[in-house]
């Protein structure tokens, strides 16, 4: 790799090296202080080298636009009140976690480093709960959610006629040919099967991700980075790693496996902005964040190069984000309007066999419930229309149809990945069987 790819890059990316196995006996220690003092002492202080370390993660991600650049996606129209039937037996039903132990709906979210909790059924909010100070007013970064929001906003695209689905995405961006994404579909790009060599690693310190990809983002830390300048290196701002750094896997086809890899949304950002004409915020603003009634805006972190980062960057209030969900859970519709056409929405669960194939091919998400990948969703059960977006840290919106529920909740977690991760998927279990309740109305 020429030093002109990237100005700077001696040393190792520490600041975005979180593991992503977080231990099960790990205590949610909720005495380090963070942020402490007038100006923060240097112990509690919280930088872009260590905003993704428990506990400054529990700051950092309530407040990302100190560690990161961000844009404002601002709120539009009248605020659509989300009417309220609070059932205090929601909070107090007990579950069993991943490791043993049986504790109330509302416990087992605090262990597990929630940040905040809220359940929608039909048009009620029917429980929420913030913890450790966070609060309704307060933005919390959504990290990879981010992409099925950007995935909903490319189905306006698609119903417009705009977009060719099985077409390369060099046909609309062709600064891309000669890439790893030359060879590929819309599609596979929107299901995670671009087969490219590229792979996602947030741990490995010399892996590509931590070296070359996340300093791009302007979201992970290198000695030298954010003094790199546009006119000396060569991959400044994401864009530029999709175009000069991302390669195909010479032992695979694409749409052959399932391969997470976050390139992929930042190419689905581009795509919105180079077939609208507009910024990807403005997009999002315009199409879905003005349709909404949400209670605040919402802000978006940029790149290096100040581009807004598809793949993670979102961020908006617990409530907003629940309506977002609410309105992906009724096909698209939001307090009487069409925001996304609802055969894109219902075209995420449209699950042919090779996509479930594919997700029980890939050793990473054997033990965890996931049945396919689609359009920048994770899928549980098609069928009952069961399925979230999920970010890093803990971040999920989750929907079911047929109980006429949503839920959203952001988390602190100190690992990353969701994958094979108990402490993220007992709260997801524990979403589960409360909406499987709701749905049946079964007593506690």
């Amino acid at each position: 790799m020429s030093s002109k790819i990237y100005c700077g890059l001696a040393g190792l990316l520490i600041g975005l090296i979180v593991s992503s196995h977080a231990s099960s006996a790990q205590e949610n220690d909720l005495s380090a202080a963070v942020m402490q003092g007038v100006p923060p002492s240097r112990d509690s202080q919280v930088t872009l080298r260590n905003y993704r370390e428990y506990p400054k993660n529990r700051w950092a991600f309530r407040n990302a636009g100190a560690p990161l650049h961000v844009v404002l996606i601002p709120r539009a129209g009248d605020i659509v009140p989300l009417q309220r039937a609070i059932d205090p037996s929601i909070g107090a039903a007990k579950h069993k976690d991943l490791h043993g132990n049986t504790l109330s709906l509302d416990a087992l979210f605090e262990r597990y480093y929630a940040d905040g909790l809220i359940v929608v059924q039909g048009d009620k909010v029917v429980h929420e709960r913030y913890f450790n100070g966070f609060n309704e007013h307060a933005q919390h970064i959504w990290f990879s959610m981010t992409k099925s929001l950007v995935s909903s906003a490319f189905g306006l695209l698609v119903a417009e006629g705009k977009v060719d689905l099985s077409a390369s995405p060099v046909k609309y961006i062709p600064e891309l040919k000669g890439s790893g994404f030359e060879r590929v579909s819309i599609q596979n790009v929107l299901d995670h099967a671009t087969a490219l060599a590229f792979k996602e690693n947030y741990t490995d310190p010399e892996s590509d991700f931590i070296r070359y990809y996340a300093p791009a983002l302007s979201m992970g830390y290198m000695p030298g980075a954010a003094d790199a300048s546009s006119a000396d290196t060569k991959v400044y701002g994401a864009h530029d790693f999709l175009v000069h750094f991302v390669q195909p896997d010479p032992e695979l086809e694409p749409g052959d496996a399932f391969d997470y890899n976050s390139s992929n949304a930042d190419l689905l950002g581009w795509l919105i902005a180079r077939i609208s004409g507009l910024s990807l915020q403005d997009y999002l603003h315009k199409h879905i964040w003005a349709k909404l009634g949400a209670e605040h805006d919402a802000m978006i972190a940029v790149d290096r190069a100040y581009m807004p980062v598809a793949t993670g960057g979102m961020n908006s209030t617990l409530r907003d984000a629940a309506r977002f969900g609410m309105m992906i859970r009724d096909g698209g519709r939001f307090n009487g309007e069409q925001v996304v056409p609802a055969a894109w929405v219902n075209a995420s669960l449209d699950v042919d066999p090779k996509l479930r194939n594919m997700m029980s091919a890939n050793s990473k998400y054997s033990a965890d419930p996931w049945s396919a990948y689609h359009n920048m969703w994770w899928l549980l059960d098609a069928e009952a229309g069961e399925y979230c977006a999920v970010g890093i840290h803990g971040q999920v919106i989750y929907i079911n149809r047929k109980a006429d529920t949503t839920m959203v909740w952001f988390s602190s977690q100190p690992g990353a990945s969701a994958a094979n991760n108990p402490d993220f998927h007992s709260k997801l279990k524990a979403a589960r069987e409360l909406v499987s309740k709701l749905a049946s109305k079964e007593p506690d």
